[in-house]
């Protein structure tokens, strides 16, 4: 940890605290050189397995526009499309692990999708889960409608 004020890297911690929500700790610390007090804030890094193997950090912004993309043209607001994404990015975190597989953000989109915009859930599933079918949809919508599907 460099210190902002001199970038000296002996520091010492003299307080640390976790945030209510439990997703970062605070540390209060100490320069050892000029003696100036300054503040960290310490987050579990979250990275996404993609099916190829490759790992990239997770990225909230990624998940607003793939479902705003899923949401064009239907009455959805910057601000709702921001709190799905905060909710997509708590349950993942939620779940304590610090690699999640792509797959696992699909299904976090999912969920609160369907709640915010049933026309946009299914422009997404169709994505998401690869339709291949009319059949596929219909059995998506029956879904929507709470009706059991006969296939």
């Amino acid at each position: 940890m460099h210190c902002p004020y001199c970038r000296n890297t002996e520091t010492r911690v003299l307080d640390s605290r976790v945030a209510e929500d439990g997703t970062s700790i605070r540390r209060r610390r100490l320069c050892s050189s000029c003696e100036r007090r300054f503040s960290t804030i310490e987050q579990m890094q979250l990275v996404v397995v993609k099916r190829s193997g490759v790992v990239e950090p997770f990225s909230r912004d990624k998940v607003v526009a793939g479902v705003a993309k899923a949401c064009k043209g239907r009455p959805v607001s910057a601000a709702q499309l921001a709190r799905l994404g905060q909710q997509v990015e708590d349950a993942l975190r939620a779940s304590g692990v610090g690699e999640v597989p792509a797959q696992e953000v699909g299904l976090a989109i999912l969920g609160p999708l369907r709640e915010l915009d049933a026309v946009a859930y299914l422009r997404f599933a169709s994505v998401y889960k690869q339709y291949e079918s009319v059949d596929d949809f219909v059995a998506e919508i029956e879904n929507l409608k709470g009706v059991p599907v006969l296939v």
